[in-house]
């Protein structure tokens, strides 16, 4: 899952990021208002965490732009002001969830996930096709008993297949679901790690779920082609 941290304090984005990516989420980042809103709006996130006080443009009136403009992320509100006049002006506009800093990355981590719950992102914890498994709570890969041990990327590589199985996915929307915004785009990045993931799979030459679709991407798939 992806999620775009709009502070304009870079130690607290670190912070944040550090331990999100231990959680093998995608984290992208932006310090000042007018970047937030441009990124919110032109990707895709699972969860927007948007701090108040911003340069360029403040956390409300990105919240209104992005709104108005469609997306449809939960967001996570970061401010210093704890006034319940304030955090109901932020309700309204569309914000789904408040905390105020000074926080503990625990309770942080505890709101992420329970926005991410919350119905219109609900998914199985346990996806299966075939004889592999993907436990999302314990973020643990089986096949056929054996534990797969990935790296956080491709962990998210794997349960990006699994939520998108059965389409074709190009290697533009994989980069932008499982690599930061700043990654190069014309690194072979992907193609190593989408490697690295078949070759722990298919450890015992069993049949092989990631097809590659020349000129147009990958397919997760039990079909063989």
């Amino acid at each position: 899952m992806k999620i775009l941290i709009i502070d304009d304090e870079k130690d607290i984005i670190a912070f944040l990021s550090k331990g999100l990516k231990a959680k093998a989420y995608v984290v992208d980042s932006a310090y000042d208002g007018e970047e937030g809103s441009y990124l919110a709006r032109r990707n895709h996130y699972d969860l927007i965490v948007l701090d108040n006080n911003l340069p360029k443009m403040n956390g409300t009136q990105v919240l209104k732009e992005i709104r108005k403009a469609g997306v449809k992320s939960p967001v996570l509100a970061l401010t210093v002001n704890a006034e319940l006049e304030k955090k109901g002006e932020m309700f309204k506009l569309g914000v789904d969830d408040y905390l105020t800093k000074p926080f503990l990355f625990e309770e942080f981590l505890w709101r992420v996930e329970a926005l991410l719950r919350r119905p219109q992102h609900i998914r199985d914890k346990v996806m299966r096709i075939g004889k592999l498994s993907l436990d999302t709570k314990s973020q643990l890969a089986l096949r056929n008993g054996r534990r797969i041990y990935l790296t956080s990327k491709e962990y998210s590589l794997l349960e990006l297949f699994f939520h998108r199985r059965d389409e074709i996915l190009s290697r533009s929307q994989i980069m932008d679901q499982v690599w930061e915004n700043n990654a190069d785009p014309f690194s072979n990045t992907i193609e190593a790690h989408i490697m690295s993931l078949r070759k722990k799979l298919n450890r015992d030459n069993e049949i092989d779920y990631i097809h590659t679709f020349a000129g147009r991407g990958y397919k997760f798939s039990l079909r063989r082609y």
